[in-house]
């Protein structure tokens, strides 16, 4: 098959590049003839199809750039021209969306409908039913977006500002739910959360597909406890709805030791408050070689969140190196750990995180069960075969 890949960023910046270079690689590795769409940047990857993407857009440059940025959300300018160049020039007979809005456009997905190329839209996120992406409002999970766009003013929702909120919800007027299920043949949710929530959103139950995101580089042993070193971990983002601030806190006043990997906007005021903890260790953003590393030693990882997360691939990445995962019962992380692999406690409270990291600290896993239940649940070749058949229209 011709496939499009279209991601508005090609290198590895976030959960969303990552699944796109990753899915570019199992299709190519299984014959399929893969092109990529996106957005000019200088830490892109070369390409072949490089000279298709879109011009950059900045929203942080002078007025001139963030108009232009403004209009891009929109569909307009020269997103035109280079989305039809690169569909006229490939050809596809899929085009798979992932991350779009802002620096590319859903206009991808029109445009490709038009021509009677078959519409994959992954969500890894849900700027779908709020216009801020992120269902937060005053750090609490908010919903009122889901009926009326209208909120994200009201709440200036994004960054704080009216005037950035103001195009986040004529964005959202432009590029409405009507409009893209005409466009998009299937939305595919990597967590039975998201896809209960899109419904709950208006979206049509029948387009909506579960799948969950995969991993494709697993440890070659998985170490059992006794070769494990003495520690737990957090690994992602370190900004407030993370829950990292609760999980430092309840760190504080335990006797285990935690590894932080990451980096992010709380990061310095953090360092700077755990500095005399000496049973806390920041180490900064790690490479992807060195996060596997550090799950495949740890007892155990922690994932915190205080919204609603999707798909984590950091719990399927501890998993599949056989480590156990104490989860926030928030999004779609319960979906991804059951007695066997992990704890669920209560997301934002300390205290039941206590415990809950207390108790898995002290059980006996099997981290080889885990890791086996895991990588046969999230390798690529599973996935592969369950993203064949939505790309060829079959139900599951």
């Amino acid at each position: 098959m011709k496939i499009l890949l279209v991601n508005k960023f090609y290198y590895n910046r976030g959960g969303d590049c990552m699944v796109t270079l990753n899915t570019e690689h199992v299709l190519s590795e299984h014959g399929h003839n893969v092109a990529v769409f996106s957005m000019r940047y200088p830490q892109n990857l070369s390409h072949a199809w490089e000279h298709d993407f879109a011009s950059e857009v900045k929203f942080d440059g002078s007025m001139a750039d963030k108009f232009k940025a403004m209009a891009r959300t929109m569909g307009w300018g020269n997103i035109k021209a280079s989305v039809a160049r690169v569909l006229y020039d490939f050809n596809p007979e899929v085009v798979h969306l992932h991350n779009v809005h802002s620096y590319l456009s859903p206009l991808v997905a029109r445009y490709a409908h038009e021509r009677g190329c078959r519409v994959v839209w992954t969500l890894h996120d849900y700027k779908l039913l709020c216009p801020s992406y992120a269902c937060l409002r005053g750090g609490k999970p908010c919903e009122l977006c889901f009926s009326h766009k209208w909120h994200v003013l009201a709440g200036r929702c994004m960054k704080g500002s009216m005037a950035a909120s103001a195009i986040a919800w004529i964005e959202a007027m432009k590029w409405s739910r009507r409009r893209l299920e005409r466009y998009v043949d299937t939305f595919v949710c990597p967590s039975q959360f998201m896809a209960d929530k899109m419904a709950q959103g208006g979206f049509d139950r029948s387009k909506l597909q579960v799948l969950n995101n995969f991993v494709t580089h697993m440890p070659d042993e998985v170490l059992s406890a006794a070769e494990r070193e003495d520690y737990y971990c957090y690994v992602g983002r370190l900004s407030a709805e993370k829950g990292v601030g609760s999980l430092l806190q309840a760190a504080s006043c335990l006797p285990h030791q935690l590894v932080v990997a990451g980096s992010g906007p709380m990061e310095q005021e953090l360092r700077e408050k755990y500095a005399r903890c000496s049973n806390i260790e920041f180490r900064g953003h790690l490479s992807h070689e060195q996060v596997a590393d550090l799950l495949s030693r740890a007892r155990l990882s922690v994932i915190p969140s205080e919204c609603y997360d999707n798909n984590p691939l950091s719990v399927a990445e501890s998993l599949c190196a056989g480590t156990p995962v104490v989860g926030a019962d928030m999004g779609g992380i319960p979906e991804l750990i059951d007695d066997e692999s992990g704890v669920i406690f209560p997301s934002g409270q300390v205290n039941a995180l206590m415990d809950a990291v207390s108790m898995a600290m002290l059980h006996r896993w099997d981290n080889a069960a885990i890791a086996q239940s895991a990588r046969n649940r999230f390798s690529d070749e599973a996935h592969y075969q369950r993203l064949l058949a939505i790309y060829q229209g079959r139900k599951q």
